[in-house]
């Protein structure tokens, strides 16, 4: 897949050069021709830049923008690789499409349903990132390295002789390589002529309503952030709320990042039907986040709301909730209001 175009100048270097990325440079396009040419099958490039832009770029702009802290990788995963990808494989004639995220899938005879599985490495699985999957798109969905390492995989590369056995790997939203996600959004609508939507100054307050300074764009800022709010205090001070509508970033202290209840939006649920009645699961609300017990209680349209057992820390608008009961991805959401907010 050609999802982003690097040469339009808006992830560049001090000398205005394209900053090198792991997923959507020419480079990996490359790469994928050689791998093919070694292992002997077809290569096509899919071009998905407009569909890229439309429906991960501009929502991860609009979601900062809006006081969120987006998560686009689920995006891509759910409405570009198991769609787009996906429908270009059946006009082919494949049966499966197979990538590369350290996740299993399997199906149980007992509920005649397809399961979303951890992979075997809790360091690298990626099940998190593909809760948004549809029972029909995990029917043809193959996750080769599900049961591997990553030594083991860059092992089985380098026994046959790929040149990208010691590709190194980002951990970096593959559009913003450099993790400087505001300066992306202030290039990006620099580029797009509408420099009008980046925010502009205002108040920094704390809980009570005190201006304690001023901050230069909500787009800078993300609850559970200490750096950058550049206001000396007997404690650290921490972001606790991004408020879009009063230009306004609120601060306090770390205990006070703790919360126990949210609600999630856009629920798809995975190894079940929509449940009438709450569930309990372990929930993450980000992607490093250890899964904590819960108890989730389904909402119309969609919704649900997340009661923990223990507050959890820094529980952000804008990311992804999933959860689990053991190994197996039981639904997910996304995180759309903090009960402190």
């Amino acid at each position: 897949m050609q999802l982003w175009n690097q040469r339009r100048g808006i992830s560049v270097d001090e000398n205005g050069d394209p900053l090198p990325s792991r997923c959507c440079s020419l480079d990996d396009v490359y790469d994928a021709r050689r791998v093919a040419e070694e292992l002997g099958f077809p290569f096509y490039v899919l071009n998905l830049e407009k569909e890229f832009e439309r429906d991960v770029v501009q929502p991860f702009v609009n979601s900062y923008l809006n006081g969120e802290t987006p998560i686009p990788c689920v995006a891509c995963n759910s409405r570009l690789k198991f769609a787009s990808l996906d429908k270009l494989a059946a006009s082919l004639g494949c049966e499966k499409v197979a990538t590369g995220h350290y996740a299993r899938v399997d199906f149980d005879e007992a509920t005649n349903r397809y399961r979303l599985l951890r992979g075997r490495d809790p360091q690298k699985d990626q099940s998190y990132f593909l809760w948004e999957l549809t029972q029909d798109q995990l029917s043809r969905a193959l996750f080769p390295l599900g049961e591997l390492s990553k030594s083991d995989a860059r092992q089985a590369a380098r026994n046959n002789h790929l040149a990208v056995a010691e590709k190194k790997e980002s951990q970096e939203i593959c559009f913003v390589p450099d993790g400087d996600y505001s300066g992306f959004i202030d290039r990006y609508l620099e580029s797009e002529q509408q420099t009008a939507r980046l925010p502009g100054e205002g108040e920094i307050v704390t809980t009570n309503g005190n201006v304690i300074g001023r901050h230069s764009g909500i787009h800078r800022y993300t609850i559970g952030q200490r750096r950058g709010i550049g206001i000396a205090d007997a404690k650290p001070l921490y972001v606790l709320g991004v408020e879009p509508t009063s230009n306004r970033i609120i601060v306090g202290y770390d205990d006070e990042l703790l919360s126990n209840e949210f609600s999630a939006a856009g629920v798809n649920w995975i190894a079940l039907d929509s449940p009438a009645q709450p569930i309990r699961a372990e929930v993450r609300v980000r992607y490093r986040h250890t899964a904590a017990p819960a108890t989730i209680t389904p909402l119309p349209d969609s919704r649900a709301r997340v009661t923990f057992d223990e507050p959890q820390r820094a529980i952000t608008p804008g990311q992804a909730t999933v959860f689990y009961r053991g190994d197996e991805v039981v639904g997910g959401g996304w995180i759309v209001k903090n009960s402190k907010q």
